[in-house]
Parts: C-alpha cells; structure tokens; sequence
C-alpha cells in the first residue's frame, strides 16, 4: 500500500508562507537548526482551526515481499523560491507547487530497495545557489539529496535534472574512500541532509554499528558544491585497526560567520561491547567544531565516555546565543542537555564528572566517570521507576526486570543482564525532542 504522504494545513484560507522572506532553506530553517520561524499568522489563538489544505501522495509503496524493512518518512520539506522540496526514503525528490499541492516535478534515485537498510529513513534535501550563474542558467539553484544507498546527488532546483558538472554526470558515489567500506549494501547509509557552508556540501552517514567491531568507518566529508571535488575528509577514529562507526548519522549545523561546522557523532563499534577500544574513544559521542575550510578540529566535547550503550548525539546541535555569546546546545541520548561556548567548546554552567558503575564483563574496562552539566537539569526522570495501571500490571514489570543490575544512568551491560534507562532510543531523540 502508498504509505507516503505530505499535508499542508491553512488557516482562514491563507497560505501561512507566501514570500520570500518567509523561506524554510534548510532542515532546521537555518543553518544552525533552531527551527524558529518568525511567521506570525499562527498563533495560540487560531492553531485550532487549522484544517488540512490538500494532500499529495508520494507514490511510494512497501512491498514486504520486495522491501526488507519498513521505511520511515522523515523529512522537513524545504520551502524556497515559491517552491516545496521533500524527498523520500525510496530515493524520490519532488518538487510541489505549495497553494494547491500539485507536482512540478520529481527525480527517482533508483535506489537498490533489496539493501539491508538499518535505519530506512530520508530526512530532506539541502540547497545551494550558485552566485556565479545567472538565474535562468541551469543549476544556479542545487537541490542535493543523498539517499539510503550511501549517494550524493545535484538536481536543478528547476527542473529535477542532474547537474552534468556535479561529480560523475550528477552524482557522486560515497563508498569508495572509505578507511575501511562496507560488506553489505546497507551496512553504510545517508539518511540525513547534507550541510552547506560557503561553497561546500558536508555529508557524514549511517552506519550498522552493532553488527562487527570492524564497521565501516565514520568520515565526514567536504565536497564543492559545484564540481563535487572532494575538498577535505575528517575521521572521527584515529585508529580504526578494531574500530569503526562514531559516524554522524543526524543533522550537522553550520556557522558561516565563524567558518564553523557542529558535527554531531555517535557511538563507536560495536555499540555494547568496549573490550577492544580501549579508553574514551575520543570523538565518538561527541560534538566536534571543525574549521569550514579545511575541516581542521578546533574543539570536541564528549558527552559519554567510551560509550556501552549506544548513547549517540542524536539531535542536531543548535546553535543559539546566550546573551551577547555565542553558544551551542548539545543533546545526547542520555537526556543531558550540555550548553558549550560556540568558539571553544567550553560550557556555560559547568560540566562535573560523576562516578559511573564498573563493568564485571570480562576483558571491558568501562570509563569511571561520566559528564553531567550543571545546568540544565536532565530532560528525562533521574531513575528509572515501575508503573502500570492497574496492580496486577506493576507486579508484572517488576518480576520482569527482577535480577538485573541497575545502578541509575550508565549502568554497563552485565553477564546476567541490565537495566538500561535511558534506553538506546534515547532521553532525546534525532529530532530534538
């Protein structure tokens, strides 16, 4: 059956985006993700009489028998030049005429749908104008997407064609390069946009980290927006002989006036079992500013400390200024919440690091502390309590999880198993929430 679709809702009739000024450029609206939008049409008042505007179909459609797993319709559609841009997790981009909902156009990927896709999801598009070109050239506008099958791709905002001078006729192939690639189509995915700052496209990707020590490796990659040449590559693992992953798989924020790149990275592989990678595992978990140009570190923060619990840096940092200083806001998985200076990484309120529980798996060697930021207090409960709507439900929890080691927040997996809260969905999710 279809199961992709896209709604816009209206208020009094009226579009709530109309011109220019009101354009959504990117994921988070701008380059820093904060998803603050000045429209002031709906409010408190009317957001209930909001009523559905039309309704497009994507087409795509989940086949059981043809598709290994179900995808996940993720994106934020980007709204520019009078235009709506989305895209699909089958590899679909699509331009849609925003007051009636009717297509312009649309590209198909092909994409590979027999991939062993971990994580079958399309968070969006990205877009670059050109300033060399005029606009009635061709491809002054760039729409690029990377789909699941680890690609990047430059369409003509205006037409849904590949830009022939963009890589190979368009597209460029994200494997090859690899410290160490795949085994599997599907081991190495894109899942999110790529970022943009001043004449580069910044991918990172999406990696199967739990199935061997030796996954793929994490690189984030700079590639010039108009020819595809690769520009600079950084790896987030030094030493990846019994390593791989600590990839940024969600959003990466930009600071174009400070030539500054947020990425945000996950865990190392594989996700529970640190025996051999020993110590922090530097980068991995963290959130890392490198130089624009030339994808240089200038500061990492690491929120967990050789993680054994798949805690990544899910959400997007947001960049955001607290008074008169520039900031950054760090979620992670773990619930924490770290507010660091955007120029040096360090953090407004303070961070402390607490005693954390020691593994008894043999041959691991978890970190003895962990950081916890003074400020802001943790968005998810400190401890993990039962509940259920009726006794009987409670009883039945509680026999459930009697036996297995739990000692709060970053309780390591244990021989005769743990109590993992938050779990690996994490206290904050890709979305910021």
């Amino acid at each position: 059956m279809a199961f992709g679709r896209f709604l816009l809702f209206l208020v009094g009739g009226a579009l709530a985006a109309q011109t220019s000024d009101n354009d959504w450029p990117a994921y988070g609206r701008d380059p820093g993700g904060t998803k603050f939008s000045p429209l002031k049409q709906i409010n408190r008042d009317n957001v209930n009489k909001l009523q559905a505007a039309w309704t497009f179909r994507t087409g795509d459609m989940f086949d059981p028998k043809k598709v290994h797993k179900q995808p996940a319709h993720e994106a934020t559609p980007l709204f520019v030049d009078e235009t709506l841009y989305l895209s699909t997790p089958f590899g679909q981009v699509i331009a849609l005429d925003p007051e009636h909902g009717t297509k312009l156009w649309s590209y198909d990927a092909k994409v590979d749908l027999q991939g062993n896709y971990g994580d079958f999801a399309s968070r969006g598009v990205s877009t670059w104008v050109d300033p060399t070109r005029k606009a009635s050239d061709p491809c002054r506008r760039r729409i690029f997407v990377a789909p699941i099958d680890a690609r990047l791709i430059a369409l003509d905002a205006a037409t849904g064609k590949t830009c022939g001078d963009f890589g190979d006729n368009g597209q460029i192939n994200l494997v090859p390069g690899l410290k160490r690639g795949p085994r599997y189509l599907g081991e190495y995915e894109e899942t999110s946009p790529p970022a943009i700052l001043n004449g580069l496209v910044i991918v990172g990707s999406a990696i199967a980290d739990n199935s061997r020590a030796e996954a793929p490796t994490g690189e984030v990659r700079a590639f010039d927006a108009r020819t595809g040449k690769l520009r600079w590559t950084w790896h987030p693992i030094v030493d990846t002989a019994h390593v791989g992953a600590a990839n940024a798989w969600s959003l990466i924020s930009v600071d174009p006036e400070r030539n500054l790149i947020f990425i945000p990275t996950g865990s190392p592989s594989p996700d529970y079992y640190g025996g051999l990678r020993k110590g922090d595992d530097r980068h991995a978990n963290s959130v890392v500013a490198l130089r624009g140009d030339t994808g240089e570190v200038v500061w990492s923060f690491q929120t967990v400390h050789h993680d054994l619990w798949d805690y990544d840096v899910a959400a997007q940092p947001v960049l955001f200024m607290s008074g008169k200083r520039a900031a950054v806001a760090v979620g992670s998985k773990t619930g924490n919440l770290f507010l660091l200076d955007r120029e040096t990484g360090k953090p407004l309120f303070g961070v402390e690091e607490r005693a954390a529980p020691k593994s008894d798996v043999p041959g691991e060697e978890s970190s003895p502390t962990q950081p916890f930021p003074v400020l802001p207090k943790p968005l998810t409960p400190p401890k993990f309590e039962v509940w259920g709507k009726t006794d009987a439900d409670r009883k039945w929890c509680e026999d459930q999880i009697r036996g297995l080691r739990y000692e709060g927040i970053f309780t390591p997996p244990s021989i005769n198993g743990s109590l993992v809260f938050p779990g690996n969905i994490g206290g904050i999710a890709w979305s910021g929430e």
